[in-house]
């Protein structure tokens, strides 16, 4: 076949001069015909000798760069800095905050701390020759050395879109998933490592903290966390860019904590812009020195060789220098339940009791506070489509009311179902991070019942993602405490009233049991004792906590309730587990009131006062002791258990706070009587 020998277009009319034979082959025209049979192509009328005019002005940039650097406006201050009478001065702003970065950042052993500067190294157009604003407070030294001739760029409170995009770009590991939620993953360590967590032992803390049997404070000396704290920052200082994170926790303003999160991860700040309060542009503007900075060099060892380490992992925290070292884990939970243990020790100090539980709130304004361990139903139960959500996890009880610690919520996520945590599921979007999940590697849909990677799957999204959530989170003093413990052994009550010394003795109890693990022909419980229901993050002894909690239900009139959310009729393997309609009509009359009118017996043993009827419960599981049809049975399991709460005890009963302080006869009477 010849090729076309010319293509001519004249008015309105085009014609192909080919050869005769590709002519012959084409098929009969259709409609109205031009020359030689072919179809006639139509075009639109011209207007104004052009067809569709979408022409508009050339852009203003010469070129591709400056045609980029139009598509983004920049962010600009909107408040004067305070002791300026009213004058702004961006340039004076940015100076400040960088000298407080660097502060943060700088090295015990040299004069100074390194040339900072904000923005990304990857945009080379960013990176000054020579930093005004980081400058001004480097002196050179003879001693000077490389370090101290770079700049580290530092990639300040970003979006979550820049983080997504930072991650994506330079993180293996980290994916868009179908939902818009970003999938990562937190390295070897997929879980806190509580045995290598470290506080410092001074004069203060000596004296202050719980130490010993039971408490979770494993001691350092101070020289050893300069050594730690050394490593951390000298790994950070190494790098192109590091990310800061100027944060709030509490909610309440009177007595909020600001705190500083440097990290090497995008993951790690996204983690922390989710799980911390976000501050305003205009707060943020004027935050000045952190109350607390955490150091997450997560990805960099600890030296085996340095005293008090027992593995390349070491969380450290020293309260008199209020910072916080992260060495060998990539693990995010760290920094979150790090802050916790501080707010544990601060607060106290405040007269402010800090708690391990959720908090809810009826349209009328009465609060409940929720604790559990895992697997009680502590989320389950606090997250009510009829009531606001004040916090899943953490808080604080003042003079003001209760207030949420954190900005975020860190769920579990294996086998998450859309049916049953609805609002889970719809809060996994954009913004959201999810921790060492699976994923179909084409759709990007996340397969939540996999646990390839660990069974510890999270999601960490902030708390208005969850659309009945109380904003700001602060409520009125609390009206109910909940205990909730899951009784594998099955001899527990499914609610009982607690008096103040019981409430007190089940607190620092902390109890719930475990199912025996997946081994064959194992079905007997364990008994799980955790004291505040928070054993992991507590600083004081746990009387301490106690006594604050029963103070300030004593002062507003709060009741406390026992709530078995276990099993019934037997224990783990021969009775049944109490059905979550139930132990949902249970909570809404502990909500609306009715449960205080109800008539009560009290129980063997445990002396509980216990309800005769609920409204929607059937009244003979009331009382455990109806539905076990073994009752000699019953009566075995129900001392063995009360055995167990007096041996764990009996690390209470010895312990002496300060000079003269120790537990009192009522306490240990409100506990287990056989």
């Amino acid at each position: 076949m010849g090729l076309p020998r010319s293509i001519r277009v004249s008015g309105e009319e085009e014609k192909w001069q080919g050869t005769g034979t590709e002519n012959s082959a084409l098929p009969p025209p259709t409609g109205a015909s031009g020359r030689n049979g072919l179809a006639k192509i139509q075009t639109h009328k011209k207007q104004n000798g052009i067809c569709h005019d979408d022409s508009a002005p050339p852009v203003k940039a010469q070129t591709i760069d400056e045609l980029h650097s139009l598509q983004k406006k920049k962010s600009a201050p909107t408040t004067p800095i305070k002791g300026t009478q009213g004058a702004f001065s961006e340039e004076e702003r940015q100076k400040q905050q960088l000298q407080s970065i660097s502060a943060s950042l700088a090295s015990l052993t040299r004069e100074t701390g390194p040339k900072v500067v904000k923005g990304d190294p990857a945009r080379k157009s960013e990176t000054p020759k020579v930093s005004h604003a980081a400058h001004h407070h480097f002196t050179p030294t003879p001693n000077i050395s490389d370090s101290a001739l770079k700049f580290t760029h530092i990639l300040y409170n970003l979006s979550p879109a820049e983080l997504y995009e930072q991650a994506i770009k330079t993180e293996h590991g980290s994916f868009i998933t179908s939902s818009g939620a970003m999938a990562t993953l937190s390295g070897a360590k997929t879980g806190r490592a509580p045995r290598d967590k470290r506080v410092v032992k001074d004069e203060t803390t000596e004296d202050e903290l719980w130490w010993g049997k039971g408490s979770p404070n494993i001691e350092m000396d101070e020289h050893t966390f300069l050594v730690n704290r050394e490593r951390a920052v000298d790994y950070l200082n190494s790098l192109d860019k590091v990310f800061v994170n100027d944060q709030f926790l509490n909610w309440d303003p009177e007595n909020q904590i600001k705190v500083r999160i440097v990290s090497a991860r995008a993951y790690h700040s996204l983690f922390m812009h989710n799980m911390c309060i976000r501050p305003t542009p205009e707060e943020l503007e004027n935050f000045g020195t952190p109350d607390f900075t955490i150091y997450n060099a997560g990805q960099f060892p600890c030296n085996r060789y340095t005293h008090y380490m027992t593995s390349s992992t070491s969380i450290d925290l020293n309260l008199a220098r209020r910072e916080m070292v992260i060495l060998g884990t990539q693990y995010a939970g760290e920094m979150k339940k790090g802050l916790f243990s501080v707010m544990h020790y601060l607060m106290p100090k405040r007269q402010i009791l800090s708690l391990h539980s959720g908090c809810n709130m009826g349209k009328d304004g009465d609060v409940a506070l929720f604790f559990g361990l895992s697997g009680t139903g502590k989320t389950t139960l606090s997250t009510d489509h009829n009531r606001y959500l004040i916090g899943d996890d953490e808080h604080c009880w003042s003079e003001n009311g209760v207030s949420n610690i954190e900005g975020g919520c860190y769920a579990k996520c294996i086998d998450l179902s859309r049916e049953k945590e609805p609002d889970i599921w719809n809060a996994i979007k954009f913004g959201a991070v999810l921790e060492n999940v699976v994923f179909d590697e084409h759709t990007r849909e996340v397969d939540y019942s996999d646990k390839s990677v660990t069974e510890n799957t999270r999601a960490a999204y902030p708390i208005e993602y969850i659309p009945n959530a109380k904003l700001p989170c602060v409520g009125p003093h609390p009206k109910n405490v909940i205990l909730l413990a899951c009784d594998a052994f099955g001899v527990l009550p499914p609610v009982s009233k607690l008096n103040l010394a019981q409430t007190m003795y089940h607190f620092i109890s902390g109890y719930t049991a475990l199912v025996a693990g997946t081994e064959e022909g194992i079905k007997e419980p364990q008994a799980t004792f955790s004291a505040c229901f928070g054993a992991a993050f507590i600083m004081l002894h746990p009387t301490k906590y106690a006594a604050m909690l029963a103070e300030k239900m004593q002062k507003h009139g709060a009741t406390g309730w026992l709530v078995n959310t276990g099993w019934s009729g037997g224990s783990y393997g021969s009775g049944n587990r109490i059905k979550l309609a139930y132990t949902r009509k249970i909570i809404d009359a502990i909500h609306s009131g009715s449960l205080l009118k109800a008539n009560y017996k009290k129980s063997e043993v445990f002396g509980l006062e216990t309800p005769t009827e609920i409204e929607g419960v059937p009244s003979e599981i009331l009382d455990p002791v109806n539905t076990w049809s073994n009752k000699k049975a019953y009566e075995e399991t129900l001392l063995k258990l009360a055995g167990l709460f007096k041996k764990n005890f009996e690390t209470f009963t010895n312990y002496k706070i300060g000079k003269d302080n120790k537990l009192t006869e009522e306490i240990l009477a409100a506990g287990p009587n056989f």
